[in-house]
């Protein structure tokens, strides 16, 4: 449907280049969006496809360079080492791997360290490759806005708009004194290093999910009491996902909570610990109940969300008592950090 129809709630997840061009970003709400290009066509998500196609493309890439990070459905991070003595033909390889699996392209930014590399894989979108070594950092890094840096949102941006930085460049010559003041010690130093192009941190190919969670924003605020069917039935419906999300991971949940925001937009979550790892929907369905039970649901809701933490990789066949769905339903050898995102 075109923007301008929609009335719901809900995010903008992302936006094609074209949308993007008209002031349509990610992060968005769909009512702001509508007023920025009210012809724009608005398609749901599809989580599946999504999964699917994440899953070609980094089979497909870890071929090539098997030390990598996984940072989310559409972002990886390698450390390079002495793949390849040429680095551009190296991310050609990887960006073609990427292509043949998927028939999509990517971006890939090869540097220092992931920092720079998630740095150099945004200017030269759609498809881009692009190296950045440390000479090169005053002249491609030093102009862009403070948020292209990440781990600077929104509030930090603005907070060092108040105190006239606005580009990399200038947070790298602040002041070490007013940052502190204003950040504190220690993130104003990570402030400092990381506008210098410094990051220690290495490429991370292992890591642990400590937990998983489901919400959902209703169109419209529920009453907590008359509009009780339909919210418990959405609470079926993450129960249930949720259990698909903790098989596919094998995982199963010693924690099980459950978050509510209301429509003056305050937030309260509570948190259970089971007596024994649960992984079925109906058990993560108790669990969230009685969480519930734990709240004064006295205000109109505007969000509903279930979590699962605690989080044991124990095969959900042999749990003892498993429940199914519910029954209603610079050199290569410098260049050791290299980002890639989907375009």
């Amino acid at each position: 449907m075109p923007l301008r129809a929609y009335e719901g709630r809900g995010v903008v997840t992302t936006s094609t280049y074209e949308a993007r061009a008209l002031g349509v970003h990610s992060g968005m709400s769909p009512m702001r969006a509508a007023r920025q290009a009210p012809d724009t066509l608005l398609l749901p998500p599809n989580f599946e496809a999504y999964r699917h196609y994440s899953a070609l493309f980094k089979r497909a890439v870890v071929g090539i360079a098997p030390l990598m990070e996984n940072r989310g459905i559409d972002e990886v991070y390698f450390e390079l080492g002495d793949l390849d003595p040429d680095s551009r033909s190296l991310g050609l390889r990887l960006k073609g791997a990427a292509h043949e699996a998927t028939g999509l392209s990517c971006s890939l930014g090869i540097a220092a360290n992931e920092l720079l590399a998630k740095i150099a894989s945004g200017p030269d979108k759609p498809d881009g490759l692009t190296l950045l070594g440390p000479e090169d950092i005053s002249r491609r890094v030093w102009p862009l806005a403070v948020a292209k840096i990440n781990g600077i949102g929104p509030k930090a941006a603005a907070k060092l708009h108040g105190l006239g930085i606005r580009t990399i460049g200038e947070l790298a010559a602040a002041d070490e004194a007013l940052l502190d003041q204003a950040f504190g010690a220690r993130l104003a130093l990570w402030f400092r290093e990381s506008a210098n192009g410094v990051d220690e941190r290495p490429v991370v190919t292992e890591s642990v999910t400590k937990s998983v969670s489901r919400e959902t924003t209703f169109e419209r605020d529920l009453d907590a009491r008359a509009d009780r069917p339909r919210s418990s039935a959405v609470l079926v419906e993450l129960c249930e996902k949720m259990a698909g999300d903790l098989a596919r991971r094998d995982l199963a949940a010693r924690t099980i909570g459950i978050k509510l925001r209301y429509a003056d937009f305050h937030t309260v979550t509570r948190d259970l610990t089971v007596p024994r790892p649960v992984t079925g929907a109906r058990d993560i369905l108790t669990g969230a109940r009685e969480c519930l039970h734990r709240v004064t649901l006295d205000r109109r809701l505007r969000l509903l969300g279930v979590r699962a933490g605690s989080l044991s990789g124990l095969s959900a066949a042999a749990m003892p008592g498993h429940q199914g769905e519910l029954p209603f339903g610079e050199d290569s050898a410098a260049l050791i950090g290299a980002a890639i995102s989907r375009d």
